[in-house]
């Protein structure tokens, strides 16, 4: 099999993460692969901001933690930190004033799980990036960052090595694809 769909194939959400940080060129190496991702007319309205300062880190889980408490929501296994204890976060933001940008966002959010995965690190997409990005605490670390203009969050990758093995592939449904000859 094509060594590309079989990525794409294998690839799963990771939840438990080890406490040890994958090396620049690795996260460099996956930031590439999401600035690749196709957009809508080629704009390119994502931008990356990759995080491994623990500081930082831990702030946006903080701030993640926060949303879903507020919103009387949980984790998907009810885990005090949004991240699964992952050391890198890759936020992905998206012009505001792009039709596409939630579209070109996502995208970018798929390159980045999958190069992830093609380099043996575990990832996950986490919701409320756009949450976050609209707290005024949100809008001040973009500022810190020297971020201007408008941008909303379309998720967080965390990525890192995997601490337990993902679950195992669901079958995929019926139906899922409807060919017309």
């Amino acid at each position: 099999m094509n060594e590309i769909i079989q990525n794409i194939i294998t690839r799963r959400s990771v939840k438990s993460y080890k406490n040890v940080m994958p090396p620049m060129r690795l996260i460099e190496e996956i930031c590439k692969a999401g600035s690749y991702a196709p957009s809508g007319m080629g704009a390119q309205s994502p931008i990356i901001i990759a995080v491994t300062n623990k500081e930082m880190r831990d702030r946006l889980s903080r701030i993640n933690l926060q949303i879903v408490t507020n919103n009387n929501l949980t984790t998907s296994s009810g885990h005090s930190d949004p991240f699964y204890g992952a050391p890198c976060v890759l936020v992905v933001l998206a012009e505001k004033s792009r039709g596409t940008r939630i579209y070109d966002g996502s995208l970018v959010m798929a390159n980045l799980m999958l190069a992830a995965h093609s380099l043996g690190l575990g990832s996950c997409w986490i919701h409320r990036a756009k949450e976050t990005f609209e707290t005024e605490e949100g809008k001040e670390i973009l500022k810190s960052l020297g971020i201007e203009g408008e941008y909303e969050g379309i998720g967080n990758c965390i990525i890192g090595y995997e601490d337990l093995p993902p679950k195992e592939q669901k079958p995929r449904k019926e139906g899922y694809v409807t060919f017309v000859k």
